[in-house]
């Protein structure tokens, strides 16, 4: 476990450092996206991803790789949105965006633990069209969350979702 602990910090750091760079770039400007929007930016990603792997090529030389670290960073502003909620105030002060990335981060790495000691590291048997697959799955139900008022009778909310996302992409990373 400790291997997988290693390799799952050094895939966050790397999503992390494109993470503060962007914000350099751009300021907080993914403040103004709504969940749903966040939603469908993460399925893009990911429909990509599946896209590149059943066609076998690719005509914009972007690296999926990249993809991969985008679905990370986008799954914690995701996970950073729902706490926040939506207002008008879009600018946060870098320290914040920082910490509750890492707030965010930690939570969902916590969890991985948890799911890895049960499932036994699974994971390390899986395809990367598996992770691509149950990232889409998840954000399917995420939409239908949402188009239920983010109610659920039997099911894990959305930042359990976002969160197995988020873990998913890493995991490929891992993998790749």
């Amino acid at each position: 476990m400790s291997s997988t602990t290693a390799e799952y910090n050094e895939v966050i750091s790397i999503c992390k450092g494109i993470y503060l760079k962007k914000m350099q770039d751009y300021g907080t400007s993914w403040r103004v996206l709504r969940l749903i929007s966040i939603v469908d930016q993460l399925y893009i990603k990911a429909k990509r991803i599946r896209n590149i792997q059943e066609v076998g090529q690719q005509k914009i030389e972007d690296e999926v790789s990249g993809e991969w670290k985008a679905i990370v960073n986008y799954g914690i502003i995701a996970l950073i949105q729902l706490e926040l909620g939506n207002g008008d105030d879009w600018e946060l002060p870098h320290t914040d965006a920082e910490s509750l990335y890492d707030k965010h981060q930690q939570e969902t790495f916590e969890l991985m633990l948890a799911k890895n000691h049960d499932y036994g590291e699974a994971w390390r048997s899986m395809s990367q069209e598996s992770f691509a697959d149950l990232i889409i799955t998840k954000l399917v139900r995420i939409k239908q969350i949402i188009a239920n008022d983010g109610k659920t009778l039997a099911s894990e909310g959305i930042d359990s979702n976002i969160r197995d996302i988020i873990n998913y992409a890493v995991f490929a990373q891992i993998l790749a």
